[in-house]
């Protein structure tokens, strides 16, 4: 994994590969044998049911309780196709795409970075970025990128091998960070909600997060937290990213169907990711605090 990030540019597909880890999930480096799994078929999509890759505990993206806003945005494309959802569980971690979408046991995967050669894209139907999290107050509001100098002398979370912590390394500011683990079984473990504790327990000073994961858990009863999309990072890895669905390789019949109900009910998507505090972006960077008409 740090490998895949340490070489980022040198191609956007293992960029790719990486972000699925990081984006809220797992879904991508888990792929031996996945490349095999993902035969030359035709469209292999269940037309009775909207079959859903899922992890069961990875809130607030996924839960087994129907929660997460992956899971409430699954229920419109179900609706919009008048069919009900059935899930296919599987924690996002090693073997994920294999036993799931590879497999044919289900036929979307309803978060996925965009770019991503192992699955089809549809078209995005969200774009965020990682976010600085902090308390009111404390000498850090107004700070917008990493590179600020205030940011020098502070103690800052964040999550092993992510794009956030390669430019922390560039600017020096690892030697106070405390990391986080990147892999971990969420059923049992929830590195971003410690975080967040953290910092409101004044244990460090602020923290570096997945926009959707970081404007959530910031919501979250306590202490009012600061969220800062980080947009102008003037180096290293991008900070934003376009989110798809994803869907198996060739299946274009499909693709199109779900890029249809995506420019649809994507006001009624907006509103559903702004409900759970998720930094959306327009293409020119800029807050989107509205649903899109």
């Amino acid at each position: 994994m740090l490998r895949h990030l340490k070489h980022a540019r040198a191609g956007t597909g293992r960029m790719a590969h990486a972000l699925r880890w990081l984006l809220g999930g797992a879904a991508v480096l888990c792929l031996a044998g996945a490349a095999g799994a993902a035969e030359n078929r035709a469209d292999l999509v269940n037309r009775e049911v909207l079959r859903v890759c899922s992890d069961p505990a990875n809130m607030p993206f996924s839960n087994e309780a129907g929660r997460g806003f992956e899971n409430k945005i699954a229920e419109l494309v179900a609706a919009e196709l008048k069919i009900p959802v059935e899930y296919t569980w599987f924690p996002q971690a090693t073997g994920f795409l294999r036993n799931t979408l590879f497999a044919k046991r289900c036929d979307l995967v309803m978060g996925y970075v965009q770019g991503d050669e192992l699955v089809l894209n549809t078209n995005p139907y969200y774009r965020s970025a990682y976010v600085l999290v902090h308390r009111k107050g404390q000498g850090l509001d107004g700070v917008d990128t990493l590179g600020d100098e205030r940011l020098k002398t502070r103690s800052l979370g964040i999550v092993a091998g992510t794009p956030p912590a390669t430019i922390m390394a560039m600017l020096g500011l690892m030697e106070k960070a405390t990391p986080y683990p990147l892999m971990v079984d969420r059923r049992y473990e929830s590195p971003a909600e410690r975080m967040i504790a953290d910092i409101r327990a004044g244990k460090i000073d602020a923290g570096v997060l997945w926009g959707p994961i970081g404007g959530y858990f910031a919501d979250t009863p306590g202490e009012e937290l600061v969220v800062t999309p980080l947009v102008k990072e003037a180096t290293g890895p991008r900070m934003a990213y376009r989110i798809t669905f994803g869907i198996r390789q060739r299946e274009d019949e499909w693709k199109h169907v779900l890029n249809d109900i995506i420019a649809r009910r994507q006001a009624d998507i907006d509103a559903i990711l702004i409900q759970y505090h998720v930094p959306l972006l327009d293409e020119d960077m800029k807050p989107i605090t509205a649903p899109r008409r």
